[in-house]
């Protein structure tokens, strides 16, 4: 997919992204650059803004649509909200003013030194059934992808399954039946069901992304809120192999 870009010529936003990137010895994507990146490829996500001042936060979110989410848009934090770099249901323009400053002030009073490009602004998307879709290379078989209940769930419970890419439909079907949170999928104790051939479809589609870019070495799309009617990632992390950056 490209996009025409105000210097005058078609421009992969993947591959500058990725340029950029390396070229600034960054391995770590922002969770808007990673986004980007897996919208390109087919794979539904949040739209997310950064914003850079309290004015810029509150014209993002009045376009977005209340409420909205802001988290903490930084090359060296990863756990976002471990340092108070998140703000949820967001409602009016003084709670986006309030929650900016916040976030600021509760980075970096943990991180002083911290590089901080900005604030992400999302619309908060409508609760969902949690899981989670990442990927990381074994020295022996390559990229291997991991499906599993996502949120803080996926660090609590462990309850994920592995595929090596390139992924097959009947992989990426038996990764999703395979772990034993499965049942919730199915309208668990009256839990609205998930459509799982959505699912299916962005395993199939972060494969064939991760065959497609090998200088990725690590990503996380945790959480995908899936639903009875679809699914959208709400955050993204992608890491690139430190060997790319070397070699810039």
């Amino acid at each position: 997919m490209c996009k025409t870009v105000a210097t005058g010529g078609p421009v992969m936003y993947s591959q500058s992204i990725i340029e950029e990137a390396t070229s600034a010895s960054r391995t770590l994507l922002n969770e808007i650059e990673s986004k980007v990146l897996l919208s390109e490829a087919g794979i539904p996500v949040v739209e997310t803004k950064l914003a850079t001042s309290k004015q810029e936060a509150v014209a993002m979110s009045k376009k977005a649509g209340f409420p909205v989410v802001l988290k903490i848009v930084s090359p060296e934090i990863t756990h976002k909200s471990d340092v108070g770099g998140v703000k949820l249901g967001l409602k009016t323009s003084k709670q986006v003013e309030a929650a900016y400053e916040e976030i600021l002030s509760a980075v970096k009073q943990k991180y002083p030194r911290a590089v901080i490009d900005g604030v992400s602004v999302q619309k908060m998307a409508r609760p969902g059934t949690e899981v989670i879709v990442g990927m990381t290379k074994d020295l022996q078989f390559g990229p291997v992808l991991m499906f599993g209940l996502g949120g803080i769930l996926v660090e609590l419970l462990k309850d994920v399954s592995f595929r090596i890419v390139p992924l097959e439909r009947e992989d990426a079907r038996e990764m999703i039946r395979e772990i034993k949170g499965y049942p919730m999928f199915e309208g668990f104790r009256g839990r609205e069901p998930v459509d799982t051939s959505v699912l299916e479809e962005i395993l199939l589609k972060v494969s064939k992304f991760v065959d497609d870019h090998p200088e990725i070495k690590e990503l996380d799309l945790n959480p995908i809120f899936s639903y009875k009617d679809g699914a959208v990632t709400v955050d993204a992390r992608i890491i690139l192999e430190g060997d790319a950056v070397n070699q810039t």
